[in-house]
């Protein structure tokens, strides 16, 4: 007895509709009922009723033997699979957007170096994500990113046997459109721009509630994007959409000043300008996430890990 013809029994019974079993088989809907009437054919009975579809006695009794049968040969195929391939070790990293970089990817490559089975699986998740699947068991180690006062750590609420390794910080900067008022200034306190129009982009900038929080001040949200995509944020502030506080790398390359030129300096969209932040002290800081227990890959990728604050 053909395993397909007994599949399809029990898809076209399951969602009642030939044309809907043949849409999840991949097949035509003309295929399906021509494997009903093959089977039919071999038992010498009618399996399903057409108008409407239904199983009929001898449908329902056949559909039971089938589950079964099916489910045995998926146990076989699995069983003989996992005898036959071996096992590959697996390492599995969530990551927030910022906090994959090339540090993160050359610390993969040096674990993948000293194991060559090794299996990686990355998962780019938001921030608090990142630190919920760590603390669940999901992930071996995380990566995640967040702003906070010099020397962190990051405020992550309780994560039960989760630690946090600080992995660097560095400075923040408004990233803001050429034609800002402010465009000139060598720096900026955030106070000072707390009535500007910002923009609300708590998966990649500060969050403007932090800001709140660090200034007193309104902060109003202009534009809302609740993407994870850095460069379409930056489209956005270069497209005058509002204001962001980002790391001083992604607003602008280390070392570029302010002015009407620094966007095209830094590789960020032309027309932005870069204002460092001068006050309050706040710095971008990147974190490992990590359980005690960790195996051979995990470990070996944590070590890799360059350190900072």
């Amino acid at each position: 007895m053909d395993s397909h013809l007994l599949r399809t029994l029990v898809t076209v019974a399951r969602l009642g509709s030939f044309s809907a079993a043949a849409l999840e088989l991949g097949y035509t809907q003309s295929a399906v009922s021509q494997q009903i009437a093959a089977l039919e054919g071999e038992l010498g009975a009618p399996l399903l009723h057409r108008r409407p579809v239904g199983p009929t006695a001898a449908g329902e009794r056949m559909i039971e033997h089938a589950r079964l049968l099916l489910e045995r040969m998926d146990a076989a195929r699995a069983d003989v699979r996992r005898l036959s391939l071996p096992e590959r070790p697996e390492l599995v990293v969530a990551a927030s957007p910022l906090g994959l970089d090339a540090a993160v990817a050359r610390a993969l490559a040096r674990v993948r170096e000293a194991e060559p089975r090794l299996k990686v699986k990355i998962r780019v998740l938001s921030r608090r994500a990142v630190a919920v699947e760590v603390a669940a068991g999901r992930c071996a180690i995380g990566v995640t990113d967040g702003y906070c006062a010099p020397g962190g750590p990051l405020a992550l609420g309780d994560l039960g046997p989760v630690r946090q390794a600080g992995l660097g910080e560095e400075p923040c900067a408004v990233l803001c459109p050429a034609g800002h008022p402010l465009r000139r200034r060598a720096a900026v306190d955030l106070d000072r721009l707390a009535d500007a129009s910002w923009l609300d982009a708590s998966g990649i900038a500060a969050p403007l509630a932090d800001l709140r929080a660090l200034t007193g001040g309104a902060f109003p949200a202009a534009t809302g994007y609740q993407g994870q995509d850095a460069a379409a944020l930056l489209a956005l502030c270069a497209a005058g959409h509002g204001l962001a506080v980002l790391p001083r790398s992604l607003a602008a390359s280390a070392g570029t000043a302010a002015g009407p030129t620094a966007g095209a300096a830094s590789g960020v969209p032309a027309g932005t300008v870069a204002l460092p932040v001068r006050a309050p002290r706040l710095v971008h800081r990147r974190e490992a996430l990590f359980t005690p227990a960790l195996d051979g890959p995990a470990r070996a990728f944590l070590d890799a890990l360059p350190r900072g604050a």
